[in-house]
């Protein structure tokens, strides 16, 4: 309870504080808007590697070098607020995420995911989820990568499973011929909705699958593209489970991926 209620003060802090802080990012804007989009971007990146840190999260990375200095559509499984925490915070260039149209029920907030660029999909009508897709289209064109977890909701089903991909989320990429990143999660719920509110000390594994490139696909592919994109992604969460949480397990699954990938990267500290 004492993680859960740390996280919380930092938060309100970080939206309390933030408010001086938008407006003068906002001044900034006018001057150097590139200046102030990466300002506003780190900022929140390094209060979400407080809030993990806060949480005892360990994570392990694999294929991070998959992903290309270009704006790209980052897909993946979604289990956790978390999620968008983990992979927020390793982002290095603009990345806007489309959330559920519920969370421009919350100010402040609301004001940060804006500035930097997020999206607020409405599915109750395909005209306005259409507003929204083109709006990430028009993102990708100006540089700014683009973050869907096309399940479309969290997944409370069994930890190795999926809910099938929205289709529709694979529009960015067919219009703008931007790369695909596929990001596989494992363990996220773990951390806090498979025991809320709760949060506890958890290792989770997050890795970059190899680009997805609409161009390099054949036709039939294509048209199947988030079925394809979905298998790749369940594959890979099958492969990563995380079965015990402790300094031999960490140890354990260091060695066997330095020995099976030799891209391999580390943040968990091996005992």
């Amino acid at each position: 309870m004492i993680r859960f209620l740390t996280i919380a003060i930092i938060l309100f802090l970080y939206l309390l504080l933030g408010i001086p802080v938008l407006l003068i990012e906002r001044l900034i804007a006018k001057v150097n808007r590139q200046a102030s989009d990466y300002q506003c971007l780190r900022l929140v990146q390094w209060t979400f590697r407080l809030m993990l840190k806060v949480a005892g999260v360990e994570v392990t990375v694999i294929g991070e070098e998959n992903v290309p200095d270009e704006p790209v559509l980052f897909i993946g499984n979604h289990r956790s607020y978390f999620d968008i925490l983990l992979t927020y915070s390793r982002c290095k260039r603009l990345t806007g995420y489309i959330a559920k149209k519920e969370m421009l029920r919350y100010p402040l907030l609301r004001d940060w995911m804006k500035r930097l660029y997020c999206l607020f999909l409405d599915r109750s009508t395909p005209k306005e989820g259409l507003k929204t897709i083109l709006t990430a289209i028009d993102y990708i064109k100006q540089g700014i990568s683009i973050c869907i977890f096309p399940e479309g909701t969290r997944n409370t089903g069994e930890e190795l499973s999926m809910l099938p991909f929205h289709s529709g989320s694979f529009k960015i990429a067919e219009k703008t011929g931007c790369t695909i990143i596929p990001m596989s999660l494992n363990n996220t719920a773990a951390i806090f909705e498979n025991h809320m509110p709760l949060v506890k000390k958890t290792h989770v594994i997050l890795e970059y699958g190899k680009p997805i490139r609409l161009s390099e696909m054949d036709k039939e592919t294509r048209k199947h593209v988030a079925s394809y994109c979905q298998d790749l992604i369940q594959e890979t969460i099958r492969k990563n489970p995380v079965p015990f949480v402790g300094a031999g397990f960490f140890f354990t699954f260091a060695c066997t991926s330095a020995i099976m990938n030799p891209m391999y990267k580390s943040t968990v500290p091996v005992v």
